[in-house]
């Protein structure tokens, strides 16, 4: 594929090292075809993990693809330098003029606090209205995709006494979905998190489908019925050490976190994890580049505004 980022963006040197192929930009100019212009809003703590992460999964496509990394201007970030944000990452203030085939909007570390009561939530909701007018699609994860269910359809989630956190046997509900080509009938997915939305309470948004879920941590995969907004419960682009590291990371912070489950061989956090949710991480990303971001955009970003989806692409 050819994802094109800059060039001097450390995580390029670790995605060559996976063998993943990256496109710097000096020589994308070069080839004579749009790419698919990508925003990713990392809410983040650890922002260059998230960003390997997430570039990995973007790079297992034949598409082009053009990258702006952004965050929420004002907000401090933990774990990444000013310096690191203001060379590699631009505000929203900078973008939000410009068209976008596809968003993606993270995952963050809010579970238990109200959403009104984040910091950035005025500026968070002025990104999901500016997404529905200058996006093709929008992918959200998993803290995000609460959010979005919340503002954009008001539904409520539900916070459990003790944390969803390990990796879950989900059911492929409706495998001639386009997102779910190629999907196997059961696959296994991530989940770090406490709140839920209870399915019953989304099955009763006509515009909602749920495309897959687990009887354990509950939905997984949604989507409206044009495939503008794409939600993901769970976190699909986790390396095989992330759920450790947040383990080892809540230990430290004098807390009593529970063992991720189906994680550890024999339950043994000494043990190695495997990876077995890879294969359907890269299938799911791939499937929403192609089907509802390449084959539902129009050629010219400026028309994205007036678009009619349906025209173009029937889900």
């Amino acid at each position: 594929m050819s994802l094109r980022v800059t060039d001097e963006l450390p995580a390029i040197e670790a995605l060559r090292e996976e063998n993943i192929h990256v496109l710097p930009s000096t020589f994308a100019k070069n080839q004579d075809i749009r790419p698919m212009k990508l925003a990713i809003l990392n809410l983040m703590p650890n922002k260059v993990e998230t960003e390997i992460q997430l570039l990995r999964l973007l790079a297992n496509t034949p598409l082009q693809i053009d990258a702006d990394l952004v965050r929420i201007e004002h907000h401090a970030s933990k774990h990444t330098s000013e310096n690191y944000l203001t060379t590699f990452y631009k505000t929203f203030a900078e973008v939000k003029q410009t068209n976008y085939d596809g968003l993606i909007i993270t995952g963050a570390p809010l579970g238990k606090l109200d959403y009104e009561e984040v910091t950035y939530w005025s500026t968070l909701t002025e990104i999901f209205d500016w997404a529905k007018e200058r996006v093709t699609s929008t992918l959200f994860l998993c803290w995000a995709a609460h959010a979005a269910l919340y503002y954009y359809y008001g539904l409520q989630r539900d916070i459990r006494d003790q944390k969803a956190c390990g990796v879950y046997r989900h059911r492929n509900l409706l495998p001639k979905k386009p997102l779910l080509r190629g999907f196997d009938d059961e696959f296994w997915a991530p989940h770090s998190r406490y709140a839920y939305v209870p399915e019953h309470l989304i099955r009763e948004q006509p515009e909602l489908e749920v495309l897959a879920s687990s009887e354990i941590v509950g939905p997984y995969l949604i989507k409206d019925q044009q495939g503008s907004q794409i939600y993901v419960t769970g976190h699909p682009e986790y390396d095989a050490q992330t759920l450790h590291q947040e383990l080892i990371r809540d230990i430290d912070a004098g807390l009593s976190p529970v063992l991720p489950e189906n994680y550890y061989p024999g339950d043994d956090m000494t043990q190695t994890p495997s990876k077995r949710w890879q294969s359907h991480a890269f299938l799911l990303f791939s499937n929403w580049l192609n089907y509802y971001v390449y084959q539902a955009t129009p050629y010219d970003l400026n028309e994205i505004s007036q678009h009619v989806r349906t025209d173009n692409y029937v889900d």
